[in-house]
């Protein structure tokens, strides 16, 4: 509840597509609901920008190719600079329970899922793939919100990603 109070006061104090300050995210929050992405120094939001998810967005990721953005606590642990995505920055699914589950269920969890831009040589534009739950799991941004979050994010840094 506190994080959502202040999710409505500093957006209304910065505003959606405002450039934001030089200072650097201490926490990310993704809220997959509402398909937004936040990026908070302590309390003071510095960015947000609606994401694109996984095909297959609702729900936690449970095994590899179920096209699911997982959801809980994780880690934003390293930077490629040279992704398949423009840029991508690395969340730490699975952890150690998304592994113990995946394991109960005899399956692989999957992996290698990120904060990135938009494809390489893609056909299409950012103006139409953000308009759709397009990646395998992953949260895609623009190439120029991408820019902006690379800034913002030295890792390591929390991320938390709700339903």
């Amino acid at each position: 509840m506190r994080l959502l109070a202040i999710l409505v006061l500093c957006t209304t104090m910065i505003g959606a597509n405002a450039r934001p300050p030089a200072r650097k995210a201490t926490f990310v929050y993704v809220d997959k609901s509402e398909r937004n992405i936040f990026f908070f120094d302590g309390p003071d939001l510095l960015a947000k920008y609606r994401v694109s998810l996984g095909h297959s967005p609702v729900g936690h990721k449970e095994r590899e190719g179920d096209k699911k953005t997982p959801e809980g606590t994780y880690t934003l642990d390293y930077k490629n600079p040279k992704s398949q995505y423009y840029r991508s920055i690395h969340i730490s699914y699975p952890d150690r329970r998304d592994r113990a589950q995946a394991k109960r269920m005899d399956v692989s969890p999957g992996g290698d899922i990120m904060i990135h831009g938009q494809p390489n040589y893609s056909q299409y534009t950012a103006s139409i793939l953000q308009q759709y739950d397009w990646t395998d799991g992953c949260i895609a941004l623009t190439n120029e919100q991408m820019d902006v979050a690379w800034e913002l994010v030295d890792v390591p840094v929390r991320v938390q990603i709700a339903p």
